[in-house]
């Protein structure tokens, strides 16, 4: 059976998450100093992922929940485990200020969603909130190009795990091997949604490669071609 349904990761996929992340933290310490323990700014961004990374998996996890992590990010970061709640939530607030004021759209999520409107009905799965995740789509001008948004803090599951992808299919009414899932983690995505009986795509678009078990592309004007040519991937074209 064709693939009917395109699932969307959101962030690094269509919405420039790093990007936004980097400038509108170098915003924030522009405005708040430099703390303590860093050297430089390129340092203080350096740490500031790797900080995200380690605090949202531990979410994704069940570690903590959603405002949990973001408060152990600011705590870890500046070194402050004496900052109470509301500090911490200040804190953050005020890095979001400038984090939003830098979004964008990757130049080729408008474009693809577009050339694939008519043939594909098209949803989101994110390891987010609702709260944060619908009012990202809005802003940035796309929430009406999904009919389904699933986020991870509302149905208390995370991707990799089966249940997340299958509670996003069952959201759309549609068997997991009628849905494509494109996302840009290999494992966390891919893979992820390959185990629950989608179709999983990495999109690699720092060319990392490496993975040839995945179905990879480095940029999402290749989704539409692969999509369109061989619903299988690998398997001879059943179309005429």
């Amino acid at each position: 059976m064709p693939i009917r349904a395109v699932l969307w990761d959101i962030d690094d996929t269509i919405f420039d998450y790093a990007s936004a992340d980097r400038v509108g933290m170098s915003k924030h310490l522009a405005h708040e100093g430099l703390p303590e323990g860093y050297e430089s700014l390129e340092q203080a961004l350096v740490a500031w992922r790797a900080i995200t990374d380690v605090q949202w998996a531990r979410f994704a996890a069940g570690e903590t929940d959603f405002q949990g992590q973001r408060r152990d990010r600011v705590r870890t970061f500046l070194a402050a485990w004496d900052m109470t709640d509301a500090e911490a939530d200040a804190w953050f607030g005020r890095h979001v200020r400038h984090y939003e004021a830098a979004w964008s759209l990757f130049p080729d999520a408008v474009p693809v969603l577009d050339l694939l409107a008519h043939d594909y009905r098209h949803g989101i799965l994110s390891n987010s909130s609702i709260h944060n995740q619908d009012r990202k789509l809005r802003m940035l001008g796309v929430r009406d190009r999904f009919e389904a948004v699933v986020c991870a803090v509302e149905i208390g599951l995370s991707k990799p795990e089966a249940g997340a992808f299958l509670a996003a299919c069952e959201a759309m009414e549609l068997a997991p091997h009628e849905v494509a899932y494109v996302g840009d983690q290999p494992d966390i995505d891919a893979r992820g949604a390959v185990e629950a009986g989608l179709t999983g795509i990495w999109l690699d678009r720092a060319g990392l490669g490496g993975r040839p078990e995945l179905t990879r592309i480095t940029g999402l004007d290749e989704l539409p071609g692969l999509l369109r040519a061989d619903t299988r991937f690998g398997a001879p074209s059943t179309f005429g």
